[in-house]
């Protein structure tokens, strides 16, 4: 078998498809790739950018030039979560979603509210603390992507008040982009509310094995 995986260590997306590649056991070449990040930290601060994603044969597999892209024995696919879905659909059912359509659906949802309620904000911050100039930098936009961060993970909390897991009381495919967000929050240098349940749950979701794949702090921190 054939598995490729272009993307880059400091992008959470690429990230989520590594610890889901982790997690299932898989083998993979990984191809650094990217037009906003290179070896040494961000375009924004003057660095050369990895690249490849600007090239006629990367645009054939991904129009949006973006990462991760996988190329899985010839059959090629981007988009994080749609990445996440489709292996645990076809490496291991069961791990990823109990192998039930109830529980996919579960998971599926949360894979979602990572895309759409946690991205956004993370990326800010991530810019505003690390790969932005300082004399670009806006503590006004810091603050607000807390803030709005701070409520989204309010909703995590409320869920892991009932569940041990995003969406079960096992792990799901869900717990991969939700697991790789709390990481992130918990290794951003800001001031931030207690929440036992998500503490709770962080500390499962780093005691396992698969998690030191993108444990590094350098991953989540690069400027």
């Amino acid at each position: 078998m054939s598995f490729k995986l272009w993307g880059r260590y400091s992008s959470a997306r690429t990230l989520k498809v590594i610890l889901a590649l982790t997690e299932l056991g898989i083998d993979y070449q990984f191809i650094q790739a990217s037009a906003t990040m290179g070896p040494g930290g961000s375009v924004e601060k003057g660095n050369q950018p990895f690249g490849v994603v600007n090239t006629p044969e990367y645009e054939t597999m991904n129009p949006n030039r973006r990462v991760p892209t996988i190329d899985d024995d010839g059959f090629v696919l981007w988009e994080s979560n749609s990445i996440i879905r489709y292996l645990g659909m076809k490496y291991d059912p069961e791990l990823f979603y109990g192998n039930d359509i109830y529980t996919f659906a579960s998971a599926s949802r949360w894979l979602d509210f990572e895309n759409n309620n946690l991205i956004p904000g993370q990326h800010e911050v991530a810019m505003e603390l690390y790969r932005l100039p300082a004399d670009k930098r806006d503590p006004e936009n810091l603050k607000t992507a807390i803030a709005t961060l701070e409520k989204e993970f309010g909703i995590l909390e409320s869920q892991l008040a009932k569940t041990e897991y995003i969406a079960g009381d096992k792990l799901s495919m869900g717990d991969v982009a939700i697991g790789i967000r709390t990481h992130r929050w918990h290794l951003f240098d800001i001031e931030r509310p207690e929440m036992p349940n998500v503490t709770r749950y962080y500390e499962a979701i780093k005691a396992r094995p698969a998690f030191s794949a993108v444990a590094d702090p350098a991953y989540h921190q690069e400027g």
